[in-house]
């Protein structure tokens, strides 16, 4: 009898545990999704059916792998159906505004520029984080892109004196360095061939990577060459994870992928040690040098807790500068490229302006830099139409109202700037045309609405380093223009494809022409 009560009691008390958990998952699985939808629907939202479990994500990887064996003609740039297809089908379906599920997470895909202003605020108090799987934070470390509050007021202060424009201008010089040394590579390569056919997109990753270790951290080439293969070797396992559930807790199994995910997390963090420790050990450790390592080791030293920051937090912080700042500049210069071999007339356009104003040896320098009018309307239009980064997310944090919009908390908040940038309401009837005439007058008259243009995103969490991306992508173009004819190889095929940001799925092949033997040899 005494056995039997302690056997019911264990029951009753296992029972009292499965029941809540039961629950628990039916509200997330069923009935929260189901809710959720009735309530958008109340607004006049609608959107493809919640599938348990998995929401829309075998639908989304489905129209993703069908987009992928799609090539474009070079001449489109009506992009966004292959990078977005089922963006692009849905919105047909369903409106500017609909409702879609990342698993069991309600994402609310809004292309209206006035709602996308709000929600980009950060006073209307959408979360940076809207997605918390451990691959992000072991990608692009949890460093400015993605800390809030309290912190990121902390590590912006730090931060942005790495971004004055006098340190700018100073890291012209460093940036027309590495240049020249990817020349010389190509001399080596090019046996004497008269053109030569080059990957674009390998070269420019190196070179950018070269860029941001030589400016921001002062190590080597082949330091910064280490942590970026590390890191493009994450970004893989990130572009696959996109479309496959999560479940929390699983990033702490020892699985195949994870203790892969964690070796290379390591192997990135072993990089940037080595990086801060030779900077320690180095003989300017009294200031620790004036770069953007130099300024955040000296915060190290602080004794202000506003003007404080952790050795792990600079950690992250290399980590996120080493992959946003290198991926998006070698991005920015893989479509600009693209676009002027394509694009012969704005060329030569560029070429005379450059020829002009920095001569046709010269090493270009700050003050030539900031005459290139005609650069900047280009580089503004490339940002246009093959922006890096092609979407923004935010999280609710609470239930908000948005516009006519209720959101309810935990909603994610999907804003396509792909999509925005080439809407014919706001950039005219050739807004899929390449026209950099358009930014003639400047960015805020180039669209019916001044704040259109969202490469840089919006507000106070613009893109802190976005000088140093146009100062870099003006020099390494003109230096280009120099010295080469570009024009695209045969073999290129016109496959931008979404893989966070906007990437050459086939890469850039491109011919190479001497404009003469002597500037070839420069």
């Amino acid at each position: 009898m005494e056995l039997l009560s302690t056997t019911n009691l264990l029951a009753l008390v296992l029972l009292l545990f499965i029941i809540p958990k039961i629950w628990e998952a039916c509200w997330i699985l069923v009935w929260r999704p189901l809710m959720l939808s009735r309530r958008f629907k109340k607004q006049g939202i609608s959107g493809p059916k919640y599938k348990i479990l998995y929401g829309n994500l075998r639908e989304m990887k489905k129209m993703k792998k069908e987009a992928n064996l799609c090539v474009l003609d070079p001449k489109s740039n009506n992009i966004f159906p292959r990078v977005f297809p089922h963006c692009h089908q849905w919105m047909s379906q369903y409106g500017e505004t609909f409702l879609y599920w990342n698993g069991t997470k309600p994402t609310l895909y809004i292309s209206d520029l006035e709602l996308a202003k709000q929600i980009l605020s950060s006073k209307f108090g959408f979360s940076i984080i809207p997605v918390k799987r451990p691959e992000v934070f072991i990608l692009f470390g949890k460093g400015l892109s993605f800390i809030e509050g309290d912190d990121w007021v902390r590590h912006r202060r730090i931060l942005n004196p790495a971004f004055s424009m006098d340190r700018l201008k100073a890291m012209t010089k460093p940036m027309v360095d590495c240049s020249l040394r990817m020349f010389e590579e190509w001399r080596k390569q090019s046996n004497g061939e008269v053109v030569m056919k080059m990957e674009m997109d390998k070269e420019f990753h190196r070179l950018t990577a070269d860029v941001i270790a030589t400016t921001a951290f002062g190590s080597s080439y082949a330091e910064g060459t280490e942590l970026c293969r590390a890191q493009t070797e994450l970004e893989e396992f990130y572009v696959t994870s996109l479309t496959n559930v999560f479940i929390p807790g699983t990033q702490y199994l020892p699985t195949p992928t994870n203790l892969q995910l964690w070796k290379l997390d390591n192997k990135v963090k072993d990089s940037i040690k080595k990086i801060i420790d030779a900077r320690l050990k180095s003989k300017c450790k009294k200031n620790y040098g004036d770069d953007l390592l130099g300024d955040m080791l000296k915060a190290a030293k602080s004794h202000e807790s506003e003007r404080k920051m952790r050795i792990d937090e600079i950690i992250e912080e290399c980590k996120n500068f080493y992959y946003s700042g290198q991926g998006t500049t070698s991005l920015l210069l893989i479509w600009t490229t693209m676009l002027l071999s394509l694009h012969q007339d704005w060329q030569e356009k560029l070429r005379e302006e450059v020829f002009k104003e920095c001569g046709k040896d010269k090493i270009p320098h700050s003050d030539t830099l900031s005459k290139l009018k005609l650069m900047n309307m280009v580089l503004m239009e490339s940002l246009r139409l093959y922006g890096p980064v092609i979407k923004m997310t935010r999280d609710a944090t609470q239930d908000m109202k948005v516009g006519n919009l209720e959101i309810p908390k935990g909603t994610s908040i999907f804003v396509p700037f792909l999509k925005m940038h080439s809407d014919k309401a706001i950039w005219g009837e050739d807004a899929e045309q390449f026209n950099p005439l358009r930014f003639e007058n400047g960015i805020s008259q180039a669209a019916t609405n001044p704040n259109a243009f969202l490469a840089f995103s919006i507000g106070p969490r613009a893109c802190i380093a976005k000088n140093f991306a146009m100062i870099q992508a003006k020099t390494v173009v003109t230096m280009i223009l120099q010295r080469f004819r570009l024009s695209l190889s045969p073999e290129y095929k016109h496959t931008p494809v979404d893989n966070f940001n906007l990437f050459a799925q086939y890469g850039l092949p491109v011919m190479l022409q001497p404009l003469d033997s002597s500037s070839s040899q420069r």
